[in-house]
């Protein structure tokens, strides 16, 4: 039988967070799964979210309790899952008494910790900030709780790597330009930059994102039932402006929220806005006033004030989320999932919405809304899968076998290494025996072995692959430096459908 013969069982439209997620939940359970992705892994929405894998606090003003309740008891499967790009982080909210009472915030707090149970984060409690607190002299009270981080883009990645691991074939920079149904089969085209070629698959899954209803109008012709209200998220980056690990939550007098996070170690992660947006989501960016109101919110909070001279890296990211445009304010629109299953021409199920702590339980809804399409498929079984790279005791114990076994390897590299590829770094270090063995030398820190890596096992094919998806190393490299690791990438010959 030829490949375009063949009929695969799935085929999953969008590399974004649900996209993966449910790609390798498909092929763990044993289905023929196929992922297409117009651009890179993560290149849009999945890249630009505010890092945090989180219940919501604030959704409890919105009475989202099953959410929030999913979404703390996920936050504790990630983190074990996953626990090189997944940490916890304690978040500290100053109280601004004329926005919310003491008393409901600390009611908040409670319900937070309660709606699910806490395994490995300790539990909410009141603060008085001291004469050390980065915060302004004025903000003298809050309270303390704990969330986690997230490598978003990496996460993403991850996802697909265990996809690939169980089977499923990861296709990057491959658009469906067209999707027909005839016998209860549907045919897609897929177009690369080698061509165009067929895939024909039982089911079909829409997970374009923000992409979901264009995808839906232009593809297949159809107009979705689901409103979708497409939501503009911003954030900037600033040079780190206090010490320790904590990170805070600021109340605004409009009723949004915005965290001011410790991000890659130099550096401040501020975001997000919520505005919204009806442009393509491919162009998204941030505007004027969008970094005022950051930068505005920020100064009214901290000792150290930062300024548009500060800001060395913004990003933009359109969600997906459902809701009519009678809701005035964006950031009240609800962060849930809906998912819509169609069989009239052939299976097609459409994902609206979501979030990223989310993406698993998501993944396993989707799987079994297509239970009666694939009723020889296995059980329930990400819960408790690692994702690569997460197969260690602990940090520590990873280091100190690294350490032993690349002893000259310096401490800062390590470090990086152990955080975005856990225990697969022992997969590019294999026979490295000197610093000279990690090969060309691109700047601060990445090495021709690194890249290479990426190229072959992380479907990396640009600079900006490189040093903003699989890395953030684009935060420390210049112009200069980025176009020579451009210029080494163009020479190089990869193959874009890995597989």
């Amino acid at each position: 039988m030829s490949e375009q013969d063949k009929v695969h069982d799935l085929l999953v439209v969008g590399g974004g967070i649900n996209g993966t997620g449910i790609a390798a939940d498909a092929a763990g359970r044993g289905l023929d799964v196929v992922l297409c992705e117009m651009n890179d892994l993560a290149s849009a929405t999945s890249s630009s979210s505010t890092k945090l894998i989180h219940g919501g606090l604030r959704y409890l003003e919105q009475y989202e309790f099953r959410l929030v309740r999913e979404a703390l008891a996920e936050r504790e499967v990630l983190l074990r899952n996953a626990p090189h790009i997944i940490w916890p982080m304690r978040f500290q909210l100053p109280h601004r008494k004329h926005l919310r009472p003491r008393w409901m915030i600390r009611i908040g707090l409670f319900l937070y910790d309660s709606l699910s149970k806490r395994v490995s984060l300790p539990a909410s409690r009141g603060l008085r900030f001291g004469a050390d607190s980065p915060l302004l002299p004025e903000l003298r009270h809050g309270f303390e709780y704990s969330d986690a981080w997230v490598d978003d883009a990496r996460l993403v990645v991850l996802n697909a790597m265990q996809a690939r691991a169980r089977g499923a074939e990861i296709l990057v920079r491959t658009r469906c330009v067209a999707l027909t149904a005839e016998a209860g089969i549907w045919t897609a085209v897929l177009e690369s930059a080698t061509g165009q070629t067929s895939v024909r698959a039982r089911a079909v899954v829409n997970a374009a994102g923000p992409w979901v209803e264009r995808f839906a109008g232009s593809v297949l012709a159809e107009n979705q039932s689901n409103p979708v209200r497409l939501v503009k998220g911003c954030h900037i980056v600033v040079p780190r402006m206090f010490p320790g690990d904590e990170a805070y939550m600021l109340q605004n007098d409009d009723g949004r929220v915005v965290f001011v996070i410790p991000y890659e170690q130099d550096f401040t992660l501020i975001g997000t806005t919520e505005e919204d947006y009806k442009d393509d989501p491919a162009l998204a960016r941030i505007s004027d006033w969008e970094v005022d109101y950051l930068i505005n919110l920020v100064n009214s909070c901290f000792r150290q004030k930062i300024n548009r001279d500060s800001v060395v890296h913004d990003f933009a990211g359109v969600r997906p989320l459902i809701g009519d445009e009678g809701t005035a304010n964006a950031s009240k629109v609800s962060r849930d999932y809906t998912l819509v299953l169609n069989t009239t021409k052939a299976p097609l199920l459409t994902v609206y919405g979501g979030k990223i702590t989310t993406y698993r339980k998501l993944a396993e809804a989707v799987m079994h809304k297509l239970r009666i399409i694939f009723p020889q498929m296995t059980g329930d079984w990400t819960a408790t899968a690692k994702l690569p790279g997460g197969n260690f005791v602990s940090k520590a114990e990873l280091a100190a076998e690294l350490r032993k076994r690349v002893p000259w390897l310096p401490e800062a590299i390590l470090q990086r290494w152990l955080r975005q590829y856990g225990s697969c770094t022992l997969e590019f270090l294999a026979g490295v025996s000197s610093l000279e063995d990690l090969g060309e030398d691109f700047g601060h820190g990445l090495h021709a072995i690194e890249v290479n890596y990426l190229q072959s096992r992380e479907w990396a094919q640009t600079a900006e692959d490189i040093l903003w998806r699989r890395t953030k190393l684009g935060l420390h490299f210049t112009q200069q430096e980025e176009e020579r690791l451009a210029d080494w990438l163009s020479s190089r010959t990869t193959d874009t459908h890995i597989s």
